[in-house]
């Protein structure tokens, strides 16, 4: 079974406007994702926006673009209009590769399509990374996910999960360093999706866990969708979220 990979890019971002369109190593940003995309086993790469100036860039680096609208609550609800308007089957598989991660590794593109093919009774894979820092545990920002014996997530929350409840004790109640004893793991915000749970998800209501944490993919596990989770086989260089982060990674590509 083969798979396409969509990369939604808006131009609207209120820590970095025009983001994808920003220029690194003379390309924009969104070039090279999409180049990484191409470099995996997808039959077909699509660029999804709602900004006339991102398609035009876009189309002009050999790319196909979705129109979408822009008035989608989610990104899920974007990824599965692209999906309607260019009639992709049920069963078919789409991996969201976001605009902003222009060093993805294609290897992991592979991983996380590769695994949605070989488990039916999920519908969304994921992946994960380990968490090796006290501060990276205890970060909010940090999403941590649990699963079970087959790799079939639990739960994801922004907060230390599971809690070390003895080693917290022996700290006296809070934790001053990383503990030890269970592999903690960061949840890497790569998905891919079957069609017909895209088609189920936009119909569902925001689900109480999903609110409460601000975390979309609760909604699928509230729902009873099976979500399967494996260590990413190589770590994503940190995506792109300001110019900072930009300047740090130019950097990085001229040392390279």
């Amino acid at each position: 079974m083969s798979f396409a990979i969509v990369i939604p890019a808006r131009y609207a971002s209120s820590r970095f406007p025009g983001k994808p369109l920003a220029l690194l190593g003379g390309r924009p940003m969104l070039q090279h994702v999409y180049e990484r995309a191409c470099q995996s086993e997808a039959r077909r790469v699509i660029i999804a926006t709602d900004d006339a100036r991102i398609a035009e860039v876009a189309e002009g680096f050999g790319a196909e673009v979705c129109m979408t609208s822009p008035d989608h609550p989610s990104g899920t609800d974007r990824l599965q209009e692209v999906v309607s308007t260019l009639g992709f089957y049920a069963d078919d598989i789409v991996v969201n590769v976001q605009g902003d991660e222009p060093m993805i590794p294609p290897v992991i593109i592979n991983q996380v399509a590769h695994n949605l093919m070989a488990v039916p009774e999920a519908g969304i894979a994921t992946l994960s990374e380990p968490i090796e820092s006290l501060d990276a545990l205890l970060n909010p920002n940090v999403v941590k996910v649990v699963s079970d014996h087959r790799g079939m997530a639990l739960y994801f929350s922004r907060a230390p999960m599971p809690w070390p409840r003895d080693a917290a004790q022996a700290q006296g109640g809070t934790l001053h360093d990383m503990p030890s004893g269970f592999s903690w793991q960061r949840h890497i915000g790569l998905y891919a999706y079957r069609v017909k749970l895209l088609n189920d998800f936009v119909t569902w209501p925001p689900a109480p866990l999903e609110l409460t944490e601000c975390l979309e993919q609760l909604r699928a596990l509230y729902n009873g969708v099976g979500i399967h989770v494996e260590p990413a086989r190589e770590a994503p260089p940190a995506g792109v979220d300001t110019p900072e982060d930009l300047a740090r990674l130019q950097q990085l590509l001229e040392a390279q």
